[in-house]
Order: C-alpha cells, then sequence, then structure tokens
C-alpha cells in the first residue's frame, strides 16, 4: 500500500486496490513540544499553532496533495464537499476526487478508513462511542453509494478493551440498538463495563453487510511512546491523522 516514507505511520494491512492512497500516523515525526509531543495535527488541543501548521504541511509534503480536516462533533455527518468559506462540521468525509486526501484525528476514538474493491471512492471516519452508536459507518457506507458487500474497512488504534471503561449508559446505547453488541463489553465495578470498541465497529459493519474488515489492535492509552490519549493524558494532549486519497491514473 502507498504510504508516506519519512513520517513514522502505522502500515494499514488490507488488500485494497493499487490507487487507494493511506496514511496512518502516530505521535512521532513532527516539531510540537511537551503532551503534543511531537506530530500533532489538531488546531483546537492548546498546541502552538505555527507547530501544527508545520506539523500539517510536512504531512501534506509526504501524500502528496491537501489534507482536508473537519470540524469533529462526535456526530454522524459526512462532509461529501468542502466549501471554501468553511471547515465542514462532521465526523466521517467521503471522495471519488484524487485532488485531496480526506483526513481525520484522533486521541483514542477509533479512525475508519473506507474504500471499495473496484469503484474509486474512499473514506475515513472519527468513531468515539457516541458516533458508533449512533451510526457513523451507517452513514458513510450510504454516502459512499456502493454495495456495502464490496467495501473494505480499516481500523486504526484507538483506546483498547482493557482501558475503555464505561457507564451503563453507554452499554444501553449500543445493546438497545444492536443485541449483538453485548458481547463487546465486559462486566466491571458495579454500573460500569470495559467495553471494546474495535468490536463494536466490527459488528456494526457486519451488520451493515460489510464483510472484509482488518485492523485493529492497538490501544492508545497503553502506548504512551506512539500514540496520543486523551484519556490517559487528562485531555492535553494532541492528535493523530488518519487520511486516505485516491491515486491519479
Amino acid at each position: 500500500m502507498p504510504r508516506p516514507a519519512n513520517l513514522p505511520g502505522l502500515e494499514v494491512d488490507w488488500p485494497a486496490p493499487s490507487w487507494v492512497g493511506t496514511f496512518s500516523g502516530t505521535r512521532l515525526g513532527g516539531v510540537s513540544h511537551g503532551p503534543w509531543s511531537s506530530l500533532n495535527l489538531g488546531t483546537q488541543c492548546g498546541d502552538d499553532p505555527a507547530h501544527v501548521a508545520e506539523n500539517r504541511r510536512r504531512v501534506q509534503e509526504q501524500i502528496g496533495r491537501p489534507a482536508l480536516w473537519l470540524n469533529q462533533v462526535h456526530g454522524v455527518a459526512v462532509a461529501t464537499h468542502y466549501p471554501e468559506s468553511a471547515v465542514p462540521c462532521a465526523d466521517a468525509a467521503v471522495t471519488r476526487e484524487t485532488q485531496y486526501a480526506c483526513a481525520i484525528l484522533t486521541a483514542d476514538c477509533l479512525p475508519i478508513l473506507f474504500c471499495h474493491r473496484q469503484q474509486r471512492v474512499v473514506a475515513a471516519a472519527h468513531a468515539g462511542w457516541r458516533g458508533l452508536a449512533a451510526g457513523v459507518i451507517e452513514t458513510t457506507l450510504q454516502a459512499m453509494q456502493v454495495d456495502p458487500a464490496q467495501v473494505l474497512m480499516w481500523l486504526g488504534p484507538a483506546i483498547g478493551p482493557q482501558a475503555f471503561e464505561v457507564g451503563d449508559e453507554v452499554r444501553a446505547a449500543f445493546v438497545q440498538r444492536h443485541r449483538a453488541a453485548a458481547q463487546a463489553f465486559r462486566a466491571g465495578a458495579p454500573g460500569k463495563w470495559w467495553a471494546d470498541l474495535p468490536l463494536l465497529a466490527r459488528l456494526r459493519a457486519q451488520a451493515a453487510g460489510v464483510h472484509g474488515v482488518f485492523g485493529g489492535g492497538w490501544c492508545t492509552v497503553q502506548e504512551d511512546q506512539r500514540f496520543f490519549s486523551w484519556r490517559r493524558d487528562a485531555g492535553v494532549t494532541g492528535r493523530m491523522g488518519h487520511l486516505i486519497w485516491l491515486q491519479e491514473g
């Protein structure tokens, strides 16, 4: 799979077509300092704006096209075009164009990349538990306008099941809509559960008709030298970038 040669990134290991380009970044390779060290790509987390701009410039240089970011709000809206006057308020993006990359930011939430086995369409989604429970996978698939059975999905680094403690209301938000989701929750203290976010995504994808789901297995909380984690660092941390685009030709 095509990916930047210089910035440290995770291997996006999936059987995508040759025209799909991807980059799933870590916290390494940038110029930010302190809790944002070093490849922080988030503009709203307290980092020096000049450092963020340089980090984003490095990503753009590596992938060879602009990365169009979103104003993420833990929802299910999908951007299918980018107005010049404002950053779209959405948690997923879809494109059939080659000029830019769909880009999302995470620091515990689950990044998901999408492509089609034959058609030239790609997408990226930011899946925190709220967005995942509300249907961000389903709305992204609908916006792609293809047969879900021919879609491939790749799950990036997120908070792992040993670190993601949630309350009864989070479990209920999933189980009330999809009974099979119960298997992704392990009982903890009274009123608490350990949630498996990647498994929840796999279950929702399968229910939506997607059979090719890859990736997962990284824990942003446990791997502090490699990943930013909002929960581990009490909300003072950077954001990692996950991008997908269509190659020309």
